[in-house]
C-alpha cells in the first residue's frame, strides 16, 4: 500500500483545533485509498478532541500531528509538551468540558496515551474501510509502529 501521512506542527492556541481539523480531512480525502466517509467523520471528531486537549494542558508552544493510513486503520498522534498523562474524569451535567476522553473511547477503536522525551504522545486508531466490501469484520490487535 502507498504510504498516505499528514504532520504538521501547530501553535498550542484555539485556532489551531480548526486547522489540524480541517487540513486533515483534505488530506484523508486526496489520498488515493478507500477511506469511507464514516471513517473520515469519526476521525474529524477524534482529531478535535485530541488536539483540544493538546492545547488546553499544553501550556504553549507547539503541538504536533500525524495522521497515518495504514492497511487496518487511520491512526492519529497528537503530541505536545506537557509530561502529565490525561486522566478521565467523570464531569456533572453542569460541566463544560471533561468528556473529550470519552469521546475519544466511544469513537476509536484503540486509544492511548504516553510519555515522551519531551512532553505526552495521545494516539487514536480508527478501523478503516477495505476494498468495496465495507468495514472490518474483526479488528485484530494492531502492531504499533514507532517511527
Amino acid at each position: 500500500m502507498e504510504a498516505h501521512r499528514l504532520t504538521l506542527s501547530l501553535p498550542a492556541a484555539p485556532p489551531a483545533v480548526t486547522a489540524a481539523r480541517h487540513k486533515a480531512v483534505e488530506a484523508i480525502q486526496g489520498w488515493t485509498a478507500d477511506v469511507g466517509s464514516e471513517v473520515v467523520h469519526t476521525a474529524a471528531l477524534v482529531i478535535s478532541e485530541l488536539v483540544t486537549n493538546a492545547v488546553r494542558h499544553a501550556g504553549g508552544g507547539h503541538i504536533s500531528m500525524t495522521v497515518r493510513l495504514t492497511e487496518a486503520a487511520l491512526e492519529v498522534d497528537v503530541c505536545d509538551s506537557n509530561p502529565a498523562l490525561p486522566q478521565p474524569g467523570l464531569p456533572d451535567e453542569h460541566s463544560e468540558n471533561g468528556r473529550g476522553l470519552f469521546l475519544v473511547a466511544a469513537l476509536a477503536d484503540r486509544y492511548g496515551a504516553e510519555p515522551t522525551p519531551t512532553g505526552k504522545r495521545c494516539w487514536a486508531q480508527i478501523a478503516r474501510a477495505i476494498g468495496p466490501g465495507g468495514r472490518i469484520d474483526v479488528l485484530l490487535p494492531l502492531q504499533r509502529s514507532r517511527s
